[in-house]
């Protein structure tokens, strides 16, 4: 039996994870992410997706983030009926976070129509996939709880771990059995028979000591290849304390200028956190209390998906959801604007106040529409707390360029811009090497680094061998690596 793996996407770029275990012309697909970046590359990229389906045996979800499950309704489109493997809670978020796509692209459509009728031009661009191929898709969605093993093809077995990253996050873990033409029935496999290969995909590795969720697992089974994201692999992050006193200076400072505070944000786990952390804050005298509006239907749609799913909390929130009844992610400051009626209000609105609105890297979404009416105010302040992929207007803000255009228009930033890397939900260098430290590596022959730009990666491998870990490949588009 022979095991081939290949990336067609987050290879030495951070977008786009489509990641596929071939064993012996079979395919397993690990993410089903879309591209996100420099928006008419992407919408090619996306667009011109094509995977032969016929060998496809399962799909396998790692976490709902868009660059790791927005293609999923086109692989179906293309006629995958088989199942696709996720969390409970991922499964739900997926389900919110693809419909919203498909909502997305039907206005784009829609408003470049009329803009092309304006200028008398023909429209030619369609959405990818509508809503109707999102339902399909997540009707395919087959939950499994974390650390329950299950077959997805008669020789290789599932097992999912907490990868701390987002609600419902994992690392997918592969034990393919049965080698070397000795494929036998599962029965047998189960009692033992047989050679294995071990593979783990981290998907996005979380960070310890983060709100809300739990820190990411570390006691799981030895194995042989880790597929490991690098998106922070050349950065440091800084801890949770930090994080609270300099959202507290900014607060204090957009106080001071009685302006806005524009925060650009994912709507899944990043807004949640920053609530959490507004709250705390609030709550401990350290900021006073102004209004928070969190400006994202889709937001507020994952929020009460985190009420649902208390599997996935630390025992901070445990507490406080479980046991106390003591809501994280609702006080008498904030706000949940749902309408667009409400969100066009908060232009007008004086300030201070603190807006979280998606899009996180500033592509599509309600933050645009804030970024337009209020860059050019220097009262205000923009704070990026996410990373921001290349060719985005997010890392065009956060490169500090003076001008930037938005929705088509050219717009002067005399809003101060204040970065926070550590609110990053994905582990620095150093936080990955430490869990790497953790885990029994007793098998281990090689890291495969995926899900980050060359540079990153570049300082990662080399930082990783000065660790001890010398195997260290960074993994290329389509190429394929035979184990």
């Amino acid at each position: 039996m022979g095991i081939k793996l290949y990336s067609l996407g987050a290879a030495q770029e951070v977008t786009g994870s489509k990641h596929v275990i071939e064993i012996d012309g079979r395919s397993i697909m690990v993410d089903c992410g879309a591209f996100q970046g420099k928006r008419k590359e992407s919408d090619e990229k996306n667009r011109n997706f094509k995977f032969d389906h016929d060998g496809l045996e399962a799909v396998v979800l790692t976490h709902a983030h868009f660059d790791h499950c927005g293609l999923l309704p086109v692989l179906v489109k293309h006629g995958y009926q088989g199942n696709i493997y996720a969390t409970p809670a991922t499964r739900d978020l997926a389900n919110l976070v693809m419909m919203d796509s498909a909502r997305i692209q039907a206005r784009d459509a829609e408003f470049l129509a009329k803009q092309a009728a304006k200028r008398g031009e023909k429209f030619t661009w369609r959405p990818i996939y509508n809503e109707e191929d999102c339902t399909k898709a997540a009707n395919q969605i087959v939950t499994v709880s974390y650390n329950r093993k299950m077959y997805i093809a008669p020789d290789v077995q599932l097992e999912f771990f907490d990868a701390g990253h987002i609600l419902g996050s994992s690392f997918a873990y592969f034990t393919i059995k049965g080698l070397h033409g000795n494929i036998t029935a599962p029965s047998a496999l189960r009692a033992g028979n047989g050679n294995e290969v071990r593979i783990l995909y981290t998907g996005d590795l979380g960070r310890c000591e983060k709100p809300i969720i739990r820190d990411p697992a570390t006691d799981l089974p030895a194995p042989d290849y880790i597929f490991l994201e690098s998106t922070y692999g050349n950065r440091k992050h800084e801890g949770n304390e930090f994080a609270m006193h300099e959202l507290e200076r900014v607060v204090h400072h957009a106080v001071e200028k009685k302006g806005k505070i524009l925060i650009p944000t994912f709507a899944i786990e990043r807004a949640q956190e920053l609530v959490y952390y507004l709250h705390l804050l609030t709550d401990k005298g350290r900021i006073p209390s102004i209004p928070i509006y969190v400006d994202s239907p889709m937001a507020t749609s994952a929020t009460g998906i985190f009420g649902v799913h208390p599997e996935c909390y630390d025992e901070e929130t445990k507490e406080a959801f479980l046991r106390h009844h003591k809501n994280p992610f609702g006080f008498g400051a904030l706000t949940f604007i749902n309408s667009v009626e409400e969100s066009k209000l908060l232009n007008k609105k004086e300030g201070p106040m603190i807006i979280l609105s998606a899009d996180g890297m500033c592509e599509a979404g309600r933050i645009l529409h804030h970024l337009a009416n209020g860059i050019g105010d220097p009262r205000n302040t923009v704070l990026i707390v996410g990373y921001m992929a290349e060719n985005t207007l997010g890392r065009r803000i956060r490169d500090g360029k003076k001008d930037v255009k938005i929705m088509g228009d050219w717009y002067h930033v005399n809003a101060d811009v204040e970065l926070i890397d550590a609110f990053s939900a994905h582990a620095d260098y150093e936080e990955i090497t430490e869990w790497l430290d953790c885990l029994d590596k007793s098998r281990l022959k090689q890291i495969f680094l995926v899900h980050g730009e060359p540079d990153a990666q570049a300082f990662l491998t080399n930082y990783l061998a000065e660790h001890g870990y010398a195997n260290v490949t960074t993994v290329k588009y389509d190429e394929v690596y035979e184990l």
